[in-house]
Formats: C-alpha cells, structure tokens, sequence
C-alpha cells in the first residue's frame, strides 16, 4: 500500500486533506506556490510524518498525489514530476475565479479532462471536490465505518480510482464510481451532488451570523452509496457551465458572499 501523500495546494482543502492523511498514519509532504518556509508552522503542528515542500517535492515523494489548487492554475502542476502518479484533482471550475475555459465552455471536455490532457502521463481521479471545506471535515469517519459518508469518484483507470477508494476510506468516507473523466460533469458544480447534500438544513428565523455559525459547525447527515448514484444520476448537463456563487447552498453562500467582500 502507498504510504506517502504528495498535497499540492495548502489551501483549506489541502490542509484538511493533510490532517487526515498524517492522522491515518501516512507520511505527508505539502507544497504551495508561496514556498517551503510559508508551511513549516502547518507541518510542525501536523507532526513528524509531515514535511513542508515544494510542488514538485511533493510531486516526486508522493506515491499518491492531491491537487488542490484553484483550477486556473492547472498547468503550474509539475507534468514530469508526476509521471505515472496518481493524481487526485479535487479542483472545480468557477468562472468567477478562474476566468472563462472556452473548452469547458463549449463542453469539449470537462476540467477533470483538462487536467488529465495537462498531465498526460499520469492517471487523474476526480474525488474530494465536492465537500466545502469544512464539511470535508466535519463529515469524515475514520473510526466509525456505520457513520462514514459516501463520495462520488471518477477516472479513466480503473486501477487509479481503487488506489483513491482505498484513500478515502483511510480518511473516512465511502467512495462510489461514477463513471469516467468525460462522464465527471456529473459530478462538477451545480449537480445534485455538490455541496448541498452534504451540509446542513439551516433552521429559519437566525441572523447572518448565526446562519453562517450554524453552517460551519453542524455536519452533514450520512449519504449512501446508493443515494450517491440516485443523485448523481438525476445530474443533467448545463450551460454555462461551472459554479456560480448563486448555486451555493444557504450557509455557504453567506460564508463565500462575506469573503468576497472582504476583498
């Protein structure tokens, strides 16, 4: 079994990701853009399995690999480096962020697919995308296989997507397969599997603050596997496409709205 995660992307879900892996007993290196000595502090505190790095450390000690990164910056991951690894694409397009993709636009092809035809000797997973940040958190089950939700996965190596099952359930979720990167849109921002079944019901009557404290703090109840293909086959496919902010479930959208205005 692999035993060394490779994080690129230090960012919420990368970090979270991290925690997890140290915490499953797997040795971490993580890289940003920023450089090595903007993460000792986080690998300090991970603890001695975890070691700050650049990109393409992470990349060349990784035997399984986390892209988390925004998706406009796709092409910074280092393609040689990451020969004939697994790559986890945990990246999402958001127009907004990313500027607009005319393949995506077009449905040429879906982002996932852009990654693959970036690091065209690796084999790349879409998986743990479609969580915010902290219910990536809050809803994991490492020690409670009863109480472990269920995530959407997808790849063109079937290979690749048993060594990501074998991940997620390391960290604590359930995985299902939903097909290959071309079928990926699925799973992609603004289908019934992102982000929304996966937090909370916000009760009426509290303030902003109270709307967005309650988001961040209450988990999600546990989805199946068969939940999972329910919705994931309810997805049809949209134009435009990506996330847009008025797609974000209640709790969120105060949360990222809030963010943006901080700006």
């Amino acid at each position: 079994m692999f035993r060394t995660i490779g994080i690129i992307g230090s960012g919420p879900i990368g970090s979270t990701i991290a925690r997890f892996a140290f915490a499953a007993g797997f040795n971490v290196v993580i890289s940003n853009s920023r450089g090595r000595e903007s993460l000792l502090g986080l690998a300090e505190k991970l603890g001695p399995l975890a070691q700050a790095g650049t990109p393409i450390e992470a990349a060349e000690a990784g035997e399984l690999i986390v892209s988390a990164i925004p998706l406009f910056a796709y092409e910074k991951l280092p393609a040689e480096a990451l020969k004939e690894k697994v790559v986890i694409d945990t990246m999402n397009y958001y127009p907004i962020r990313d500027g607009q993709i005319p393949d995506i636009d077009s449905g040429k092809v879906t982002s996932s697919e852009l990654v693959q035809q970036h690091l065209k000797n690796s084999k790349v997973v879409k998986a743990l995308h479609n969580q915010d940040a902290p219910h990536l958190y809050l809803n994991a089950s490492p020690n409670d296989p009863k109480k472990r939700t269920t995530l959407p996965i997808a790849g063109n190596d079937e290979e690749a997507k048993a060594i990501v099952a074998e991940f997620l359930e390391a960290i604590g979720y359930n995985s299902r397969d939903t097909g290959s990167l071309a079928e990926s849109w699925c799973i992609e921002p603004g289908t019934p599997i992102y982000l929304s079944p996966y937090g909370p019901k916000v009760p009426d009557g509290l303030t902003r603050e109270e709307v967005k404290n309650f988001y961040m703090n209450t988990p999600g109840r546990p989805l199946s596997e068969s939940e999972v293909k329910h919705l994931t086959a309810k997805a049809e496919r949209k134009f435009p496409v990506g996330g847009f902010i008025n797609d974000l479930p209640q709790g969120w959208l105060e949360i990222v709205e809030d963010s943006i205005n901080k700006k």
